[in-house]
């Protein structure tokens, strides 16, 4: 492994990248560079790829939970969105927090490697993806013999030239998430392409214009469908509320509502605490309190569902034109398709019910993983305690002592949580929430951290001397 990752983080050094600024940009400056990367973005998801064919399926085959929490746009520059971004970071998180490979993270070095080598390997996820694509040729072309690899309406050099398209865009946003980190914007690109899609979601149930279809002059937005109404049909109370067709759930009042209430719930819960009293042997006598979130792990557990669902469903449409291989898929698929409203509890009540129990387990499984992957299990917290010079009271100072009562406050509070926000999201899902549960939660927390960040460069330009203390000048 460790050979491997050298090869990795040594190919990583000739892959152009961005340089950390040698003056720190001003705030302003920041934000408008996230401005523009935001905008080069939104520009990949319209811009079609060159030598594709688009018949109607392949615009509408991604979910929208995949196209969430991947950034993807089907058909588009940014058809493989964040995905091998998001993939090499996780693969290489679990294999550094597992020991698997010895990295000190602390360390500026071993810190570097890490950066190269999963930078490096999201380009070869990226490739293995985008070959998937190509070599699945319905994907993107149509059909001339039983053979779907070989017979389809695409030479070879065009075939290529979509691959070549989907690994540089890739590596384009690769940049972008880049420079953000390195100082030149705010956040992560990766945080703000997730963000952007849950705002255009929720926008376009709103505002949309466009009609609900071929042949029909219904707009899609539920408030050009109010004027609509108001002007044709007349107003009725059950289409306002849930607006159900053809068995899609268009925009309505119900998803409104719900989004308000999922939000305000996050925000509020995200800001609960359980606090565990400690007492300092410096200070004898001073006794304080060590704050943990009630969203122990916060929109983790969830998130990992969800990119678990997304990979596989990427896979799925790869090899469903190979019957034995998409059959391996299929049942993974189907129980861990989100729930698409509340119908579908009385249409399908097994399939629903083998699904909440599903999501919950695999939450609350990659809760109490990550926990230890990230080193906020009883271990981990007892030790940076003991290193703070903080104990639990009338204990003495024992790693092992403290790790035992830290065990009764961490892991109930991490299964706890992770099923509190698993009601969320599978509620909001069953509500029609706009931009679904899982983005919905996504984008709360990505907003919280964007207005913290904010606001600690804020207050490094008002009082320049915190930069000399941080560090930061």
């Amino acid at each position: 492994m460790p050979d491997v990752l050298g090869a990795l983080a040594k190919a990583g050094e000739y892959l152009p990248g961005v340089a950390r600024p040698k003056i720190r940009p001003s705030l302003g400056m920041r934000l408008l560079f996230t401005g523009i990367a935001l905008i080069l973005y939104m520009f990949m998801t319209t811009i079609p790829l060159y030598g594709i064919e688009h018949p109607p399926r392949l615009l509408t085959q991604l979910p929208q939970i995949v196209q969430i929490v991947f950034a993807m746009s089907g058909g588009t520059l940014a058809q493989l969105g964040i995905g091998p971004i998001v993939t090499a970071g996780l693969i290489m998180q679990i294999l550094v927090g597992s020991k698997l490979i010895s990295l000190d993270l602390s360390k500026p070095d071993d810190r570097r490697k890490f950066t190269l080598s999963q930078k490096t390997l999201a380009l070869i996820v990226a490739g293995v993806e985008a070959g998937g694509y190509v070599l699945a040729g319905p994907q993107f072309w149509t059909t001339t013999g039983p053979n779907p690899i070989f017979d389809v309406s695409a030479s070879f050099w065009i075939r290529l030239a979509v691959w070549a398209q989907l690994v540089v865009a890739t590596y384009l946003i690769m940049l972008m998430d880049e420079a953000l980190q390195m100082g030149w914007g705010i956040g992560s690109g990766i945080s703000l392409f997730i963000l952007a899609g849950v705002a255009r979601d929720v926008f376009n149930r709103l505002f949309s214009p466009l009609p609900t279809g071929t042949g029909s002059s219904e707009p899609f937005g539920l408030v050009p469908y109010l004027i609509w109404s108001g002007y044709n049909s007349g107003y009725s109370f059950e289409n306002i509320m849930v607006r159900f067709s053809n068995g899609v759930y268009l925009p309505n009042l119900m998803g409104l509502i719900a989004l308000i209430v999922v939000m305000i719930s996050l925000i509020y819960l995200q800001r609960m605490k359980v606090y565990i009293p400690v007492t300092t042997q410096r200070l004898r006598g001073i006794r304080t309190r060590v704050p943990l979130q009630f969203l122990y792990v916060t929109n983790l557990p969830v998130l990992l569902v969800s990119i678990l669902y997304s990979d596989l469903y990427i896979f799925y449409s790869i090899a469903s034109y190979n019957p034995s291989v998409a059959q391996f898929f299929g049942w993974a698929m189907y129980y861990l398709r989100p729930i698409n409203g509340f119908y579908e509890i009385l249409a399908d009540p097994g399939r629903v019910a083998i699904h909440i129990a599903l999501f919950a387990l695999l939450a609350i499984m990659f809760g109490l993983m990550w926990i230890e992957v990230a080193g906020l299990n009883p271990s981990g917290q007892a030790e940076r305690l003991i290193a703070s010079g903080l104990e639990i009271p009338g204990l003495r100072r024992n790693p092992k002592v403290l790790e035992m009562i830290l065990a009764k406050y961490i892991y109930p509070l991490t299964i706890l949580s992770t099923l509190i926000v698993v009601a969320i999201v599978i509620v909001a899902d069953i509500f029609t929430t706009y931009g679904t549960g899982t983005g919905i939660l996504l984008a709360v927390g990505i907003v919280e951290q964007f207005y913290t960040l904010i606001v600690y460069e804020r207050a490094l330009e008002a009082y320049p001397m915190l930069k000399k203390i941080l560090g930061e000048a």
